[in-house]
Protein backbone atom coordinates (compact mmCIF):
# COMPACT_ATOMS: atom_id res chain seq x y z
CA UNK A 1 0.00 0.00 0.00
CA UNK A 2 1.24 3.59 -0.89
CA UNK A 3 2.17 6.52 1.44
CA UNK A 4 -0.80 8.21 -0.95
CA UNK A 5 -3.65 5.77 -0.47
CA UNK A 6 -2.85 4.96 3.47
CA UNK A 7 -2.85 9.53 3.77
CA UNK A 8 -6.48 9.25 1.82
CA UNK A 9 -7.48 6.48 4.63
CA UNK A 10 -7.15 8.37 7.05
CA UNK A 11 -8.34 11.53 5.40
CA UNK A 12 -11.46 10.04 4.60
CA UNK A 13 -11.62 9.02 8.44
CA UNK A 14 -11.63 12.49 9.18
CA UNK A 15 -14.08 13.52 6.86
CA UNK A 16 -16.43 10.44 7.68
CA UNK A 17 -16.13 11.64 11.28
CA UNK A 18 -17.41 15.42 10.23
CA UNK A 19 -20.09 14.28 8.51
CA UNK A 20 -21.47 12.43 10.94
CA UNK A 21 -21.72 15.81 12.97
CA UNK A 22 -24.37 16.85 10.68
CA UNK A 23 -26.35 13.78 9.70
CA UNK A 24 -27.08 13.46 13.53
CA UNK A 25 -28.79 17.05 13.61
CA UNK A 26 -30.32 17.54 10.29
CA UNK A 27 -33.00 19.63 11.25
CA UNK A 28 -30.88 22.30 13.30
CA UNK A 29 -28.05 21.96 10.36
CA UNK A 30 -30.82 23.53 8.28
CA UNK A 31 -32.24 25.62 10.25
CA UNK A 32 -28.80 27.43 10.93
CA UNK A 33 -28.24 26.94 7.28
CA UNK A 34 -30.84 29.28 6.36
CA UNK A 35 -30.28 32.17 9.23
CA UNK A 36 -26.59 32.79 8.04
CA UNK A 37 -28.09 32.74 4.52
CA UNK A 38 -30.27 35.47 5.15
CA UNK A 39 -28.04 37.39 7.19
CA UNK A 40 -25.45 36.88 4.95
CA UNK A 41 -28.06 38.59 2.17
CA UNK A 42 -30.27 41.07 3.90
CA UNK A 43 -28.27 43.98 3.22
CA UNK A 44 -28.36 42.65 -0.70
CA UNK A 45 -31.32 44.24 -3.26
CA UNK A 46 -33.16 40.78 -2.87
CA UNK A 47 -32.76 41.12 0.68
CA UNK A 48 -33.97 44.10 0.95
CA UNK A 49 -36.82 43.80 -1.44
CA UNK A 50 -38.59 40.38 0.43
CA UNK A 51 -37.92 42.25 3.89
CA UNK A 52 -34.76 40.04 5.07
CA UNK A 53 -34.00 41.95 8.36
CA UNK A 54 -37.80 40.94 9.87
CA UNK A 55 -37.49 37.63 8.68
CA UNK A 56 -37.78 35.36 11.82
CA UNK A 57 -38.31 31.28 11.20
CA UNK A 58 -39.10 29.85 7.79
CA UNK A 59 -42.93 30.68 7.74
CA UNK A 60 -41.86 34.15 7.80
CA UNK A 61 -39.03 33.39 4.86
CA UNK A 62 -42.15 31.37 2.77
CA UNK A 63 -44.39 34.19 3.25
CA UNK A 64 -42.14 36.51 1.93
CA UNK A 65 -39.91 35.25 -1.01
CA UNK A 66 -42.41 33.00 -3.58
CA UNK A 67 -41.23 30.63 -5.46
CA UNK A 68 -39.28 31.30 -8.29
CA UNK A 69 -37.58 29.54 -11.68
CA UNK A 70 -35.11 31.24 -13.75
CA UNK A 71 -37.39 33.01 -15.94
CA UNK A 72 -38.51 35.15 -12.89
CA UNK A 73 -35.48 35.54 -11.01
CA UNK A 74 -33.88 37.03 -14.12
CA UNK A 75 -34.47 40.33 -13.91
CA UNK A 76 -32.37 40.10 -10.96
CA UNK A 77 -29.50 37.99 -12.55
CA UNK A 78 -29.61 40.53 -15.23
CA UNK A 79 -28.60 43.01 -13.10
CA UNK A 80 -25.96 40.68 -11.70
CA UNK A 81 -24.76 39.88 -15.28
CA UNK A 82 -24.52 43.91 -16.20
CA UNK A 83 -21.93 43.84 -13.38
CA UNK A 84 -23.75 45.23 -10.72
CA UNK A 85 -22.79 44.63 -6.71
CA UNK A 86 -24.98 43.49 -4.04
CA UNK A 87 -28.08 42.06 -5.82
CA UNK A 88 -28.58 38.69 -4.99
CA UNK A 89 -25.65 38.27 -2.90
CA UNK A 90 -23.26 40.78 -1.14
CA UNK A 91 -20.51 41.70 -4.27
CA UNK A 92 -19.98 39.94 -7.49
CA UNK A 93 -20.01 36.57 -8.37
CA UNK A 94 -16.76 34.70 -8.85
CA UNK A 95 -18.12 33.07 -11.97
CA UNK A 96 -21.36 32.45 -14.20
CA UNK A 97 -21.97 28.84 -14.90
CA UNK A 98 -23.28 29.33 -18.51
CA UNK A 99 -26.32 26.82 -19.61
CA UNK A 100 -29.19 26.44 -22.09
CA UNK A 101 -32.29 27.96 -21.58
CA UNK A 102 -35.47 27.32 -22.52
CA UNK A 103 -37.60 30.50 -23.17
CA UNK A 104 -34.94 32.95 -22.13
CA UNK A 105 -31.69 31.45 -24.23
CA UNK A 106 -28.71 31.28 -22.57
CA UNK A 107 -28.61 30.83 -18.27
CA UNK A 108 -26.56 32.64 -16.37
CA UNK A 109 -26.19 31.33 -12.72
CA UNK A 110 -23.34 32.74 -9.94
CA UNK A 111 -21.05 30.80 -8.37
CA UNK A 112 -19.55 32.69 -5.64
CA UNK A 113 -16.74 32.51 -3.26
CA UNK A 114 -18.90 31.00 -0.65
CA UNK A 115 -20.75 28.26 -2.89
CA UNK A 116 -17.49 27.56 -5.16
CA UNK A 117 -15.95 25.16 -2.12
CA UNK A 118 -19.09 23.19 -1.40
CA UNK A 119 -19.04 21.95 -5.40
CA UNK A 120 -15.31 20.94 -4.96
CA UNK A 121 -15.35 19.51 -1.20
CA UNK A 122 -18.73 17.50 -2.13
CA UNK A 123 -16.80 15.83 -4.91
CA UNK A 124 -13.98 15.05 -2.78
CA UNK A 125 -16.10 13.83 -0.16
CA UNK A 126 -18.24 11.86 -2.41
CA UNK A 127 -14.71 9.63 -3.32
CA UNK A 128 -13.44 9.73 0.55
CA UNK A 129 -16.91 8.41 1.52
CA UNK A 130 -16.39 4.92 -0.69
CA UNK A 131 -12.97 4.67 0.62
CA UNK A 132 -14.09 5.02 4.24
CA UNK A 133 -16.92 2.68 3.52
CA UNK A 134 -14.97 0.30 1.47
CA UNK A 135 -11.21 0.43 2.72
CA UNK A 136 -10.74 0.32 -0.93
CA UNK A 137 -7.86 3.14 -1.82
CA UNK A 138 -5.62 1.74 -4.35
CA UNK A 139 -7.01 3.98 -7.10
CA UNK A 140 -5.78 6.96 -6.16
CA UNK A 141 -2.18 6.34 -6.89
CA UNK A 142 -3.93 5.45 -10.89
CA UNK A 143 -4.62 7.58 -13.30
CA UNK A 144 -8.13 9.38 -13.40
CA UNK A 145 -10.14 11.05 -15.97
CA UNK A 146 -13.27 13.42 -16.10
CA UNK A 147 -14.99 13.66 -18.91
CA UNK A 148 -16.23 17.42 -18.83
CA UNK A 149 -16.60 20.45 -20.63
CA UNK A 150 -13.72 23.02 -21.73
CA UNK A 151 -11.81 24.70 -19.22
CA UNK A 152 -11.34 27.92 -21.39
CA UNK A 153 -13.99 30.73 -19.67
CA UNK A 154 -15.61 33.81 -21.22
CA UNK A 155 -15.41 37.28 -19.72
CA UNK A 156 -18.80 39.08 -18.95
CA UNK A 157 -18.36 42.82 -17.30
CA UNK A 158 -15.89 41.13 -14.99
CA UNK A 159 -16.99 38.12 -14.11
CA UNK A 160 -15.54 35.01 -15.86
CA UNK A 161 -18.17 32.14 -17.47
CA UNK A 162 -18.08 28.79 -18.89
CA UNK A 163 -19.80 25.31 -17.96
CA UNK A 164 -20.20 24.23 -14.87
CA UNK A 165 -17.39 21.37 -15.25
CA UNK A 166 -14.69 23.71 -17.30
CA UNK A 167 -14.91 25.93 -14.16
CA UNK A 168 -14.27 23.20 -11.72
CA UNK A 169 -11.41 22.02 -13.83
CA UNK A 170 -9.63 25.18 -12.20
CA UNK A 171 -10.14 23.57 -9.05
CA UNK A 172 -8.54 20.32 -9.08
CA UNK A 173 -6.24 20.02 -6.35
CA UNK A 174 -2.58 19.61 -7.08
CA UNK A 175 -2.31 16.41 -5.18
CA UNK A 176 -4.23 15.19 -8.40
CA UNK A 177 -3.26 17.03 -10.92
CA UNK A 178 -0.62 14.36 -11.79
CA UNK A 179 -3.09 11.23 -12.12
CA UNK A 180 -5.68 13.37 -13.85
CA UNK A 181 -6.58 13.17 -17.36
CA UNK A 182 -6.79 14.07 -20.49
CA UNK A 183 -4.43 16.75 -20.96
CA UNK A 184 -5.53 20.43 -20.65
CA UNK A 185 -5.33 20.62 -24.61
CA UNK A 186 -7.41 17.98 -25.34
CA UNK A 187 -10.05 19.34 -22.73
CA UNK A 188 -10.02 22.50 -24.45
CA UNK A 189 -11.48 20.88 -27.43
CA UNK A 190 -14.70 22.35 -28.23
CA UNK A 191 -16.09 19.81 -30.81
CA UNK A 192 -17.37 17.04 -28.65
CA UNK A 193 -16.79 13.99 -31.49
CA UNK A 194 -12.76 15.46 -31.85
CA UNK A 195 -12.48 15.82 -28.29
CA UNK A 196 -13.81 12.15 -27.59
CA UNK A 197 -11.50 10.99 -30.19
CA UNK A 198 -8.28 12.71 -28.50
CA UNK A 199 -8.91 11.55 -25.28
CA UNK A 200 -8.99 7.91 -26.30
CA UNK A 201 -5.25 8.38 -28.23
CA UNK A 202 -3.98 10.35 -24.70
CA UNK A 203 -5.58 7.10 -22.29
CA UNK A 204 -5.46 4.14 -24.37
CA UNK A 205 -2.29 3.22 -23.42
CA UNK A 206 -2.33 4.76 -19.28
CA UNK A 207 -3.20 3.00 -16.20
CA UNK A 208 -7.03 4.23 -15.89
CA UNK A 209 -8.32 3.44 -12.35
CA UNK A 210 -11.14 5.90 -12.15
CA UNK A 211 -13.43 7.02 -15.18
CA UNK A 212 -16.17 9.98 -14.42
CA UNK A 213 -18.89 11.66 -16.76
CA UNK A 214 -22.22 11.19 -17.23
CA UNK A 215 -23.02 7.77 -18.52
CA UNK A 216 -24.45 8.55 -22.20
CA UNK A 217 -20.86 10.21 -23.38
CA UNK A 218 -18.73 7.80 -21.25
CA UNK A 219 -20.44 5.17 -22.95
CA UNK A 220 -18.93 6.83 -26.46
CA UNK A 221 -15.91 6.97 -25.08
CA UNK A 222 -15.29 3.32 -24.35
CA UNK A 223 -16.99 2.40 -27.55
CA UNK A 224 -14.05 4.22 -29.16
CA UNK A 225 -11.77 2.82 -26.95
CA UNK A 226 -12.95 -1.27 -27.59
CA UNK A 227 -12.80 -0.35 -31.53
CA UNK A 228 -9.36 0.56 -31.15
CA UNK A 229 -8.30 -1.18 -28.41
CA UNK A 230 -10.13 -4.18 -29.88
CA UNK A 231 -10.80 -5.84 -27.00
CA UNK A 232 -13.12 -4.65 -23.59
CA UNK A 233 -12.74 -1.93 -21.73
CA UNK A 234 -11.50 -3.70 -18.24
CA UNK A 235 -8.67 -5.39 -20.39
CA UNK A 236 -7.23 -2.31 -21.85
CA UNK A 237 -7.66 -0.66 -18.22
CA UNK A 238 -6.95 -3.44 -15.56
CA UNK A 239 -7.04 -1.63 -12.88
CA UNK A 240 -10.00 0.67 -13.84
CA UNK A 241 -12.70 -0.01 -10.43
CA UNK A 242 -14.18 2.98 -10.05
CA UNK A 243 -17.03 4.71 -12.32
CA UNK A 244 -18.35 8.16 -10.95
CA UNK A 245 -21.37 9.25 -12.83
CA UNK A 246 -23.81 11.78 -12.17
CA UNK A 247 -26.46 13.50 -14.58
CA UNK A 248 -28.61 11.03 -15.58
CA UNK A 249 -29.79 7.46 -13.84
CA UNK A 250 -27.02 4.52 -14.76
CA UNK A 251 -29.44 1.56 -14.03
CA UNK A 252 -30.47 1.66 -17.95
CA UNK A 253 -27.40 1.58 -19.10
CA UNK A 254 -25.54 -0.52 -16.70
CA UNK A 255 -25.92 -4.00 -18.56
CA UNK A 256 -23.77 -2.17 -21.70
CA UNK A 257 -21.66 -0.67 -19.90
CA UNK A 258 -20.53 -4.15 -18.21
CA UNK A 259 -20.65 -5.80 -22.01
CA UNK A 260 -18.08 -3.08 -22.86
CA UNK A 261 -15.74 -3.16 -19.70
CA UNK A 262 -16.24 -6.79 -19.87
CA UNK A 263 -16.54 -6.89 -15.95
CA UNK A 264 -18.42 -5.27 -13.03
CA UNK A 265 -17.26 -2.17 -12.00
CA UNK A 266 -18.07 -0.72 -8.82
CA UNK A 267 -20.09 2.94 -8.95
CA UNK A 268 -20.71 6.57 -7.24
CA UNK A 269 -23.25 8.09 -8.25
CA UNK A 270 -23.81 11.67 -7.71
CA UNK A 271 -26.50 15.25 -7.87
CA UNK A 272 -24.40 17.98 -9.16
CA UNK A 273 -25.75 20.76 -10.52
CA UNK A 274 -24.89 24.30 -12.01
CA UNK A 275 -27.11 25.60 -9.21
CA UNK A 276 -25.34 23.40 -6.31
CA UNK A 277 -24.48 20.22 -5.03
CA UNK A 278 -27.13 18.43 -3.89
CA UNK A 279 -26.51 14.89 -2.95
CA UNK A 280 -23.69 12.06 -3.31
CA UNK A 281 -24.10 8.02 -3.01
CA UNK A 282 -22.91 7.67 0.73
CA UNK A 283 -23.10 3.69 0.82
CA UNK A 284 -23.00 0.89 -1.62
CA UNK A 285 -25.71 -1.42 -0.33
CA UNK A 286 -28.08 1.12 0.74
CA UNK A 287 -30.16 2.89 -2.43
CA UNK A 288 -30.34 6.75 -2.53
CA UNK A 289 -27.31 9.69 -2.32
CA UNK A 290 -26.45 11.69 0.90
CA UNK A 291 -28.32 14.69 0.70
CA UNK A 292 -26.27 17.66 1.56
CA UNK A 293 -27.36 19.53 4.51
CA UNK A 294 -24.68 22.03 5.49
CA UNK A 295 -23.26 22.86 2.36
CA UNK A 296 -24.52 26.37 2.43
CA UNK A 297 -27.73 25.41 0.56
CA UNK A 298 -31.30 25.74 2.38
CA UNK A 299 -33.96 22.95 0.69
CA UNK A 300 -37.87 23.26 0.56
CA UNK A 301 -39.90 20.51 -0.69
CA UNK A 302 -43.49 20.87 -2.75
CA UNK A 303 -45.22 17.29 -3.79
CA UNK A 304 -45.46 17.44 -7.77
CA UNK A 305 -48.97 16.56 -7.72
CA UNK A 306 -49.71 20.02 -6.01
CA UNK A 307 -46.21 22.34 -7.18
CA UNK A 308 -49.30 23.83 -9.92
CA UNK A 309 -51.85 24.41 -7.47
CA UNK A 310 -51.56 28.56 -6.27
CA UNK A 311 -50.03 28.21 -3.03
CA UNK A 312 -49.07 25.15 -2.78
CA UNK A 313 -47.52 24.05 0.51
CA UNK A 314 -43.70 24.50 1.01
CA UNK A 315 -42.16 21.13 3.32
CA UNK A 316 -38.68 21.91 5.13
CA UNK A 317 -36.44 18.59 5.95
CA UNK A 318 -38.18 17.87 9.29
CA UNK A 319 -41.58 16.90 7.39
CA UNK A 320 -40.98 15.02 4.35
CA UNK A 321 -41.99 11.26 3.78
CA UNK A 322 -40.35 8.36 2.03
CA UNK A 323 -41.42 7.66 -1.63
CA UNK A 324 -43.11 10.52 -2.22
CA UNK A 325 -42.25 12.69 -5.22
CA UNK A 326 -41.09 16.30 -4.77
CA UNK A 327 -40.13 19.57 -6.80
CA UNK A 328 -36.61 20.19 -5.22
CA UNK A 329 -36.53 23.89 -4.32
CA UNK A 330 -33.16 25.91 -3.00
CA UNK A 331 -31.92 28.78 -1.36
CA UNK A 332 -28.06 29.30 -1.70
CA UNK A 333 -25.10 30.83 -0.87
CA UNK A 334 -24.88 31.87 -4.29
CA UNK A 335 -27.79 33.86 -4.51
CA UNK A 336 -30.53 31.46 -5.43
CA UNK A 337 -34.14 32.56 -3.16
CA UNK A 338 -36.85 29.66 -3.22
CA UNK A 339 -35.23 28.82 -6.91
CA UNK A 340 -36.83 25.81 -8.42
CA UNK A 341 -34.12 24.01 -9.94
CA UNK A 342 -36.26 21.54 -12.50
CA UNK A 343 -35.93 18.43 -10.59
CA UNK A 344 -38.31 16.02 -8.57
CA UNK A 345 -36.81 13.53 -5.98
CA UNK A 346 -38.01 10.93 -3.87
CA UNK A 347 -36.62 10.10 -0.19
CA UNK A 348 -35.37 6.36 0.08
CA UNK A 349 -34.37 7.36 3.51
CA UNK A 350 -34.91 9.55 6.47
CA UNK A 351 -32.11 8.71 8.49
CA UNK A 352 -29.79 9.65 7.17
CA UNK A 353 -31.84 11.67 4.71
CA UNK A 354 -31.19 9.58 0.79
CA UNK A 355 -32.67 10.60 -2.57
CA UNK A 356 -32.98 9.51 -5.84
CA UNK A 357 -33.19 11.76 -8.60
CA UNK A 358 -37.12 10.73 -9.91
CA UNK A 359 -37.22 13.15 -12.89
CA UNK A 360 -38.11 16.67 -14.00
CA UNK A 361 -40.86 18.79 -13.37
CA UNK A 362 -40.94 19.44 -17.18
CA UNK A 363 -40.28 16.12 -17.95
CA UNK A 364 -43.40 14.01 -17.61
CA UNK A 365 -46.32 12.33 -19.53
CA UNK A 366 -49.84 13.02 -18.59
CA UNK A 367 -51.50 13.77 -22.30
CA UNK A 368 -54.34 11.40 -20.53
CA UNK A 369 -54.06 12.25 -16.96
CA UNK A 370 -51.24 9.06 -16.62
CA UNK A 371 -49.04 11.74 -14.64
CA UNK A 372 -45.63 9.43 -15.93
CA UNK A 373 -42.51 10.32 -14.87
CA UNK A 374 -38.84 9.56 -15.38
CA UNK A 375 -38.25 6.88 -12.31
CA UNK A 376 -41.09 4.62 -13.55
CA UNK A 377 -40.10 4.59 -17.37
CA UNK A 378 -36.49 3.82 -16.24
CA UNK A 379 -37.30 0.96 -13.96
CA UNK A 380 -40.20 -0.73 -16.31
CA UNK A 381 -37.10 -1.00 -18.83
CA UNK A 382 -35.05 -2.12 -16.35
CA UNK A 383 -37.23 -4.76 -15.09
CA UNK A 384 -38.53 -5.82 -19.10
CA UNK A 385 -34.35 -6.46 -19.32
CA UNK A 386 -33.71 -8.58 -16.54
CA UNK A 387 -32.61 -11.97 -17.25
CA UNK A 388 -32.30 -11.08 -21.11
CA UNK A 389 -29.50 -10.33 -23.25
CA UNK A 390 -31.13 -7.25 -24.22
CA UNK A 391 -29.07 -4.14 -23.93
CA UNK A 392 -30.34 -0.72 -24.61
CA UNK A 393 -27.86 2.93 -25.94
CA UNK A 394 -30.45 5.15 -25.11
CA UNK A 395 -34.13 5.71 -25.07
CA UNK A 396 -37.02 8.47 -25.05
CA UNK A 397 -40.69 8.20 -24.28
CA UNK A 398 -43.49 10.41 -26.12
CA UNK A 399 -47.06 10.32 -26.51
CA UNK A 400 -49.16 9.26 -29.60
CA UNK A 401 -52.77 11.26 -29.10
CA UNK A 402 -53.67 10.88 -33.06
CA UNK A 403 -52.65 7.49 -34.64
CA UNK A 404 -53.43 6.48 -38.15
CA UNK A 405 -55.47 4.09 -36.73
CA UNK A 406 -56.33 2.44 -33.37
CA UNK A 407 -56.30 3.92 -29.80
CA UNK A 408 -53.60 6.25 -28.32
CA UNK A 409 -50.13 5.17 -27.07
CA UNK A 410 -47.02 5.47 -25.49
CA UNK A 411 -44.79 5.72 -28.03
CA UNK A 412 -40.95 4.23 -27.02
CA UNK A 413 -38.23 5.31 -29.05
CA UNK A 414 -35.03 2.82 -28.09
CA UNK A 415 -31.91 2.62 -30.14
CA UNK A 416 -31.01 -1.37 -29.27
CA UNK A 417 -27.29 -2.27 -28.77
CA UNK A 418 -28.53 -6.33 -28.79
CA UNK A 419 -32.57 -6.19 -30.04
CA UNK A 420 -35.29 -8.85 -28.19
CA UNK A 421 -36.05 -11.78 -30.29
CA UNK A 422 -39.82 -10.31 -29.64
CA UNK A 423 -40.50 -6.55 -29.96
CA UNK A 424 -44.22 -7.12 -28.65
CA UNK A 425 -43.22 -9.66 -26.50
CA UNK A 426 -40.64 -6.83 -24.99
CA UNK A 427 -43.24 -3.69 -25.51
CA UNK A 428 -45.86 -6.12 -23.59
CA UNK A 429 -43.05 -6.57 -20.57
CA UNK A 430 -42.44 -3.07 -20.12
CA UNK A 431 -46.19 -2.20 -20.14
CA UNK A 432 -46.79 -4.56 -17.63
CA UNK A 433 -44.10 -3.10 -15.90
CA UNK A 434 -45.78 0.35 -16.30
CA UNK A 435 -49.13 -0.95 -14.79
CA UNK A 436 -47.73 -2.49 -11.63
CA UNK A 437 -45.97 0.96 -10.89
CA UNK A 438 -48.58 3.54 -12.26
CA UNK A 439 -52.14 3.34 -11.13
CA UNK A 440 -53.49 5.97 -13.42
CA UNK A 441 -51.65 4.36 -16.54
CA UNK A 442 -53.10 0.94 -15.36
CA UNK A 443 -56.63 2.48 -15.18
CA UNK A 444 -56.30 3.99 -19.00
CA UNK A 445 -54.94 0.54 -20.48
CA UNK A 446 -58.34 -1.12 -18.20
CA UNK A 447 -60.68 1.77 -19.90
CA UNK A 448 -59.33 1.19 -23.50
CA UNK A 449 -58.26 5.06 -23.57
CA UNK A 450 -54.83 4.16 -24.25
CA UNK A 451 -53.61 1.00 -26.37
CA UNK A 452 -50.23 -1.05 -24.93
CA UNK A 453 -47.44 0.86 -25.61
CA UNK A 454 -45.53 0.98 -29.28
CA UNK A 455 -41.76 0.74 -29.38
CA UNK A 456 -40.20 2.31 -32.23
CA UNK A 457 -36.55 1.31 -32.98
CA UNK A 458 -34.01 3.94 -33.59
CA UNK A 459 -31.11 3.22 -35.79
CA UNK A 460 -27.46 2.76 -34.22
CA UNK A 461 -26.10 6.32 -32.95
CA UNK A 462 -29.43 8.08 -33.68
CA UNK A 463 -29.86 9.67 -30.45
CA UNK A 464 -26.27 11.15 -30.68
CA UNK A 465 -27.24 12.66 -34.25
CA UNK A 466 -29.80 13.67 -33.14
CA UNK A 467 -28.48 15.51 -30.31
CA UNK A 468 -25.84 17.02 -32.27
CA UNK A 469 -28.67 18.65 -34.88
CA UNK A 470 -29.73 20.77 -32.25
CA UNK A 471 -26.37 21.30 -30.66
CA UNK A 472 -26.20 19.34 -27.73
CA UNK A 473 -23.51 16.62 -28.06
CA UNK A 474 -21.53 15.80 -25.26
CA UNK A 475 -20.91 17.82 -22.04
CA UNK A 476 -23.63 17.92 -19.72
CA UNK A 477 -26.45 17.76 -21.85
CA UNK A 478 -28.35 14.83 -21.32
CA UNK A 479 -31.70 13.57 -23.89
CA UNK A 480 -35.16 13.95 -21.93
CA UNK A 481 -36.49 10.79 -20.97
CA UNK A 482 -39.86 11.81 -20.79
CA UNK A 483 -41.92 14.59 -23.06
CA UNK A 484 -45.06 15.71 -23.13
CA UNK A 485 -45.18 16.68 -27.01
CA UNK A 486 -44.15 15.05 -29.76
CA UNK A 487 -40.99 17.51 -30.70
CA UNK A 488 -38.19 15.34 -30.09
CA UNK A 489 -40.32 12.26 -31.44
CA UNK A 490 -40.96 14.06 -34.90
CA UNK A 491 -37.36 15.06 -35.45
CA UNK A 492 -36.45 11.35 -34.27
CA UNK A 493 -38.40 9.62 -36.99
CA UNK A 494 -37.90 12.20 -39.59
Amino acid sequence: MSIKSIAAKVFAKYIHNKTQKWINNPIETQQKVLEDLIRQAQNTQFGKDHNFSEIKSFLDFAIQVPIRDYEELKPYVDKVVKGEENILWKGKPLYFAKTSGTTSGAKYIPLTKESMPFHIEAARNAILNYIHETGKADFVDGKMIFLQGSPILEEKNGIKLGRLSGIVAHFVPKYLQKNRMPSWQTNCIDDWETKVDAIVEETINQDMAVISGIPSWVQMYFEKLQQKGAKPVGEIFKNFNLFIYGGVNYEPYRAKFENLIGRKVASIELFPASEGFFAYQDSQKEKGMLLLLNSGIFYEFVKSDEFFLDNPKRYTIGEVELNVNYVLIISTNAGLWAYNIGDTVQFTSLKPYRVIVSGRIKHYISAFGEHVIGKEVEHALQEAMQNTDVRVNEFTVAPQIAPQSGLPYHEWFIEFENQPNNLEQFALQIDTAMRKQNAYYDDLIVGKVLQTLVITRVSKNGFQEYMKSIGKLGGQNKLPRLSNDRKIADQLLS
